[in-house]
């Protein structure tokens, strides 16, 4: 069986894009219902020396999103979205699951082979797309959705595993 780049990582961005949707609605849910400030969860942080629920969402967005837009301009920078509160968190994920959902297979399949350099400051590391994706953004994505995952599990959150995987792409 052969998988293509777009197989290999635009699916994935989507399941756990909707997945975190999912449990920013239920982060807001239990803010309401515990009549807590949904704005103070933005800053909150498992450790002192971690960054806050704001990062790991934004994050979440910049390495789905924000990746494949790298892929495409050839350089991927630290940053993303920028969103203060509680709310445009929940804007820059549906955003970002929008407009993941218009790029097609042969728009990410194509990037196969191409160069990209990751620069932080003046360090640039290069990758081909597929390195890139695979190798870099994949996993971060994946660490920034679980922090944000677990700060909300921290804050009490009732959240359970499937909260996490969201929809599965089961055989029909």
């Amino acid at each position: 069986m052969t998988i293509s780049l777009y197989d290999a990582t635009v699916p994935s961005f989507l399941q756990v894009l909707a997945s975190a949707a999912g449990y920013l609605d239920k982060g807001l849910a239990y803010c309401a219902e515990q009549k807590i400030d949904p704005n103070d969860i933005v800053e909150a942080r498992i450790h002192p020396d971690m960054l806050p629920f704001r990062f790991q969402i934004q994050s979440v967005v910049h390495h789905s999103l924000g990746a494949i837009e790298g892929v495409k301009q050839g350089l991927f920078k630290p940053g993303g979205p920028e969103a203060p509160d509680f709310g445009s968190l929940q804007k820059i994920v549906t955003d970002a699951a929008a407009a993941l959902k218009a790029v097609s297979p042969g728009e990410v399949n194509q990037l196969e082979g191409k160069e990209v350099i990751f620069q932080l400051g003046e360090r640039k590391m290069p990758f081909t797309a597929e390195g890139f994706l695979l190798s870099f953004s994949l996993p971060n994505f994946y660490f920034h959705a679980t922090t944000a995952y677990d700060i909300l599990r921290m804050k009490g959150v009732v959240l359970g595993k499937r909260n996490f995987l969201g929809q599965l792409r089961m055989k029909t």
